[in-house]
């Protein structure tokens, strides 16, 4: 229950005031200084995590929110409760955090809170009517020069560095090395030493541009944020001329009105890996769920076409974008309790989302679903989608389609995130669910939670035409990206090389690592829509694999996090119901884990375990699948091979 401290009432004037406030256990502490300037500082444990960091919000009339600042009222607060998660990898979240809301003459203020893990803060405006918003102070001045992982930006959509798919490899670094030519993505993670790591992130982005952020100059060892401009002047381009370019921007980041609310900047706090790896920021501070009846809303997994480009084999009927095709991923899907299927790119005519490409029946293939009890998701890109929006999710929900995967997002300005949110709320009208690309999370998943995953995170799809180095990557997305949201990494190769085998093939794709990675990724990734990126062929040819990915779940009651090194490996518990799931991935080193079972209730379990084979450093499809009977008690010892994994089933006898 919400409980008021104390309520401060201060004469309005420029002379400087300093707050501070504590989290709950006291050992995060926030100083606040409001005067001339608005700044904030952190310290946890003693130790400075932040130097004062300058913060405001400059209106297009000269008006600075955190210039010259005069307090009304200072307001402290706090909140020790949970919530209820919707299709999330635990059931409830805890929301415990001591706040400071601080209310300025000029009709707006700031709030902060603090938690026993981190940090947050927002502006705020009760200025009735419209307000431009030119710029956004955003600082982050830490103490030292730590050692960083940076997401900088690549893969621009024609040069433009406001638009790209948000794929990025990350470059461990320190602060001073950070290049000032460029810009880098949320989130950014910062070593401090002895364990403890900080880690900047946002959510609440309704009607609002995504953070992008710099190194600070002359502060080398902060950072600031960036924020791309209002779009002026947009046409289609970019791949395949299936992106919204922008050719002219505008000299302010938002238009909008109030009152309102501003984003989240925030700061999580980890004593140690294990922590970092299960952080519910994103989800406590996100506005909750506006969709009353959420019942309708179905996680699960989804046989996709596109990756390994509609390659099935041993049919009498030629395999591609027709109807034959779709139903014989539809038989796969039902034969092995596949919730859905994705028809990717191709399935409409050109560049039109309402006109069906003749080479496939569509009714023909909904109704043909319809009867083998599997969903149907279709793809578009977002601008053509966006074009026709209503006329389209009225029609294709009329005849049975669940969702839309809609792609080439690649902008995170505001007209782009406002769309975001209109798109989920008319989906929620027509109860259809829907899985983004080309945008990274923001919180709306836990405000539309019929937004059920985001791509954002340069997936598997990479390796079909590039060298990166993926275990590395794939070992350090759990600590990063995954801890924003839901990520669509696109999971499931069947064709698994070493790393001196491996080499880009668009047709016969294969992923990096060995066969059990791959499993594993099935529990570690969070996906509430799990795409199985292999082909229906290969994977009947490895039907242990299937089964165990298909009998997987997509969304959990409760996570342990067994063991974790940023960068190096990851094993992580998950529960459903009173089934047990562990999935455990390396870099390309190999080692030996030990999983602690203490995580599971009294009673006995039957395991179901898939480890590396004693050969897959020179063979990585080579796995061992055993049964064995275990409690609580126990301890398994695993040998990870370099690229390796190990995955486990465990049922409640």
């Amino acid at each position: 229950m919400l409980a008021i401290f104390s309520i401060f009432n201060c004469n309005a004037t420029t002379k400087p005031k300093i707050y501070q406030m504590e989290s709950p256990d006291k050992q995060v502490v926030l100083s606040i200084q409001a005067g001339a300037g608005l700044s904030w500082a952190l310290i946890n444990a003693g130790d400075t995590v932040l130097a004062p960091s300058p913060i405001s919000l400059q209106l297009s009339d000269g008006t600075v929110l955190g210039r010259n600042v005069k307090v009304k009222s200072a307001n402290r607060s706090s909140m020790n409760t949970e919530f209820k998660a919707i299709n999330y990898r635990k059931e409830m979240v805890s929301d415990n955090y001591n706040q400071l809301t601080i209310t300025c003459k000029g009709d707006f203020g700031i709030i902060f809170r603090a938690y026993n893990d981190g940090v947050a803060y927002r502006f705020f405006s009760s200025k009735e009517g419209g307000i431009v918003i030119t710029k956004e102070e955003a600082n982050f001045n830490f103490k030292t020069d730590h050692k960083a992982w940076v997401p900088y930006v690549r893969d621009l959509r024609e040069g433009d560095p406001f638009e790209s798919a948000f794929e990025a490899m990350y470059d461990p670094i320190s602060l001073s090395q950070f290049r000032a030519d460029s810009l880098a993505i949320l989130p950014l993670l910062v070593d401090l030493g002895n364990q403890k790591k900080a880690m900047l992130m946002e959510t609440d982005l309704e009607d609002y541009p995504g953070m992008y952020y710099k190194i600070n100059d002359p502060v080398k060892f902060g950072v600031h944020g960036i924020f791309p401009k209002y779009p002026l002047k947009e046409r289609v381009g970019g791949f395949n001329n299936l992106n919204f370019m922008v050719d002219q921007r505008a000299d302010f980041i938002a238009k909008t009105t109030a009152p309102r609310q501003f984003p989240w900047r925030i700061v999580f706090l980890s004593n140690n890996d294990k922590e970092l790896a299960d952080n519910d920021m994103v989800q406590r501070l996100a506005a909750p769920s506006r969709i009353a009846d959420v019942s309708w809303i179905k996680p699960g997994k989804v046989a996709w076409d596109w990756w390994n480009d509609w390659n099935i084999s041993h049919v009498d009927f030629r395999a591609g974008i027709n109807t034959p095709t779709y139903k014989y991923y539809i038989d796969f899907a039902s034969e092995y309790g596949v919730e859905y299927v994705v028809l990717d790119e191709g399935w409409y005519n050109g560049h039109d989302v309402m006109t069906t490409s003749d080479k496939i029946d569509l009714k023909e293939i909904l109704d043909y679903a319809k009867n083998k009890h599997v969903d149907i998701i279709l793809w578009a890109a977002w601008h053509e989608f966006n074009e026709v929006k209503e006329q389209a999710f009225a029609k294709y929900s009329e005849m049975g389609v669940r969702g839309f995967k809609l792609d080439f997002f690649d902008r995170d300005d505001q007209p782009a995130m406002h769309s975001c949110y209109e798109l989920a709320e008319m989906a929620a009208g027509y109860k259809m669910i829907l899985d983004y690309h080309g945008m990274k999370p923001s919180g709306i998943h836990r405000t539309w939670p019929n937004v059920l995953n985001f791509e954002g995170v340069k997936g598997m799809e990479n390796v079909k035409w590039t060298t990166d180095n993926v275990p590395p990557y794939d070992v350090t997305l759990p600590f990063m990206r995954m801890m924003t949201g839901p990520m669509d990494y696109t999971p499931g190769a069947m064709r698994n090389v070493t790393k001196a085998n491996f080499y880009p093939s668009n047709s016969m794709p294969m992923s990096q690592g060995t066969r059990v990675h791959q499993l594993a990724m099935y529990v570690v990734f969070e996906a509430p829509l799990q795409m199985m990126a292999d082909n229906p062929t290969a994977y009947r040819k490895e039907s242990e694999c299937a089964r165990f990915i298909a009998k997987t779940p997509t969304v959990f009651d409760q996570t342990v996090v067994c063991d974790a090194k940023v960068s190096e490996c990851i094993a992580i518990a998950r529960r459903k119901g009173d089934d047990w799931y562990v999935g455990a991935m390396t870099n390309w080193d190999s080692r030996s884990l030990t999983i602690d079972l203490s995580f599971l209730p009294e009673g006995k379990y039957n395991a179901v375990i898939f480890s590396d084979g004693v050969n897959a450093d020179r063979d990585a499809t080579d796995y061992k699948r055993e049964i064995k009977m275990v409690s609580n008690i126990d301890e398994i010892e695993i040998n990870l091979a370099p690229g390796g994994g190990w995955a486990a089933r465990f049922e409640k006898l």
